[in-house]
């Protein structure tokens, strides 16, 4: 579904990805991992056409990102950043009602409002529906940015550090409803940086460092070998039921 083919990048001088190369298939879960700075936030907007490579191609669906219109794109792609203003004077169901904006000509159609209420329901917000962004606790409104992506009914979801500033149960609800959609036939590219969340979630892993693919896997390729080269910490892994779990030890000298 997504083929990254020799892409490049860089801010002015800097290169930040080189020559990436990938395919990632439909229903996917991927997991982007690596240091700061190693590309992961980089290479979600350049699939998602926000950012545009230097060398190489990137197609969704053999189509090059930068062929898609903005409403095409917008119906084929969502994207939830790490970072955007939340605390708005918008309800819970105007926030998520704005993820129908691709497919609005005039004004909202009777549809749009029922997939709203229906995506409201399905994420268990609906209770909240009429709550104001500001009144909502961090968690909940990282789930209602979710909401309004899947409002596009796309079939491609792109979240920047989903569960970061998130207590541990509202990561995992995060995550589950992440790997449910991917079950369902979603594609899923998530940057995350808890590799052990990465592993038990993800159906693939793939590791950046210094802008370029060191690594990408099924959760086999997590190893203490590839940890130790990527983050230049000893680790130990641990696999119960077949997943593997890293044990931080220590810098490596």
């Amino acid at each position: 579904m997504i083929h990254i083919q020799n892409i490049t990048f860089s801010y002015h001088v800097h290169p930040v990805l080189q020559d990436i190369c990938c395919h990632i298939g439909k229903g996917d879960f991927v997991a982007l991992v690596g240091p700061n700075g190693s590309g992961k936030s980089t290479l979600i907007k350049c699939i998602n056409g926000i950012l545009k490579t230097k060398d190489g191609d990137i197609s969704i669906d053999g189509l090059s990102v930068g062929a898609y219109s903005p409403n095409a794109m917008a119906r084929k792609v969502a994207y939830v950043p790490q970072s955007e203003n939340r605390k708005q004077a918008l309800t819970v169901f105007d926030m998520v009602l704005r993820g129908r904006k691709p497919y609005i000509n005039w004004k909202p159609t009777g549809y749009d409002f029922e997939k709203t209420a229906h995506i409201l329901q399905l994420l268990h917000l609906d209770d909240l529906s009429m709550k104001h962004m500001d009144e909502l606790s961090g968690g909940q409104q990282q789930t209602v940015m979710i909401a309004r992506a899947l409002a596009q009914e796309p079939e491609i979801l792109l979240l920047d550090e989903p569960t970061a500033n998130l207590d541990i149960k509202h990561q995992l609800e995060v995550l589950e409803l992440l790997k449910t959609l991917s079950e369902q036939g979603m594609t899923v590219v998530v940057a995350i940086h808890d590799i052990n969340m990465a592993v038990r979630y993800a159906s693939h892993i793939m590791m950046l460092k210094g802008g370029q693919v060191f690594a990408y896997g099924k959760k086999n390729a997590v190893t203490a070998e590839s940890i130790e080269m990527l983050y230049g910490v000893q680790v130990e892994i641990i696999v119960r039921e077949g997943t593997p779990y890293v044990i931080p030890g220590g810098l490596s000298r």
